[in-house]
């Protein structure tokens, strides 16, 4: 299971999304986010579904990869789709177990919100499988600049949310790396229903959290060796800098939104 989480990887390409402006794809990302929840349409899903599989091609990350990192939402998804489909009331009956009951409104809605969490998931990873730890915090911080004058420290926002994200597949390892080692001692994470299973897992948080906290001092020793000091008159050796493929990018969302729009209030 911890090696199906592909979030907070990077995978190195030269394809034409590797190549935009991080601040080009976080507010892409952003917008994508936000089309997802005016869509009201299975219409409208067909459209997203198309955008997804033709960026994942052009990024020439492998599908398979991308569905791996499904797998950790399987329950939360199912879960999802249950309480949509049980519990929402309105429409025509389509079938009944007793006191549940399988509604036209409860089966749309429990679709549609289970194609939106998958999608979601889909599109932000492809953000992180692009971008580079470095270039997407020199991203987040340029985005945060304006928020300077009221206070905001954007370089440090910047700096932990992307130490965070980098640090999810390094604790995941350890994770497996002690998961291992305790089933080598006898250790049972598998047996048993999902609640005995989750209080096996128990004995993992001590050493985990030992092992993160002794990184973040690893990471704060380092910083400190190498006369790191926030984002006061700091420079960069590569100027971020938008170029034509960040507005043709920019120009192909802005229509993809409109045809959205266009299709939520002019069409079924």
């Amino acid at each position: 299971m911890l090696k199906n989480i592909t979030i907070g990887q990077y995978i190195p390409g030269n394809t034409f999304i590797h190549r935009l402006d991080p601040r080009t794809k976080i507010i892409l990302s952003i917008i994508f986010i936000i089309s997802l929840f005016i869509i009201t349409n299975f219409s409208g899903y067909i459209f997203i579904f198309a955008f997804i599989l033709i960026s994942i091609l052009i990024s020439k990350i492998p599908i398979s990869y991308i569905l791996k990192g499904l797998k950790p939402i399987i329950i939360i998804l199912l879960l999802t789709v249950t309480l949509n489909i049980f519990f929402t009331p309105g429409g025509t009956i389509l079938f009944s177990i007793g006191a549940l009951k399988i509604t036209v409104n409860g089966f749309k809605l429990a679709v549609f919100m289970g194609l939106r969490l998958i999608f979601l998931i889909v599109g932000t990873s492809l953000l992180t499988l692009t971008t580079s730890p470095i270039a997407l915090t020199d991203g987040i911080e340029n985005l945060l600049n304006p928020f300077k004058k009221i206070g905001v420290p954007a370089h440090e926002l910047a700096m932990m949310m992307t130490i965070a994200l980098r640090f999810i597949p390094t604790l995941l390892e350890e994770t497996e790396k002690i998961m291992k080692a305790q089933i080598a001692r006898g250790a049972d994470f598998e047996s048993g229903n999902l609640i005995k299973r989750a209080k096996n897992l128990v004995p993992l948080l001590v050493p985990l959290f030992i092992s993160a906290f002794r990184r973040a001092d690893e990471l704060a020793i380092a910083m400190e060796a190498r006369c790191y000091r926030g984002g006061v008159n700091r420079t960069k050796m590569k100027q971020l800098k938008m170029q034509t493929i960040d507005f043709t990018a920019i120009i192909i969302t802005i229509f993809f939104v409109i045809i959205l729009i266009w299709n939520r209030f002019w069409i079924w």
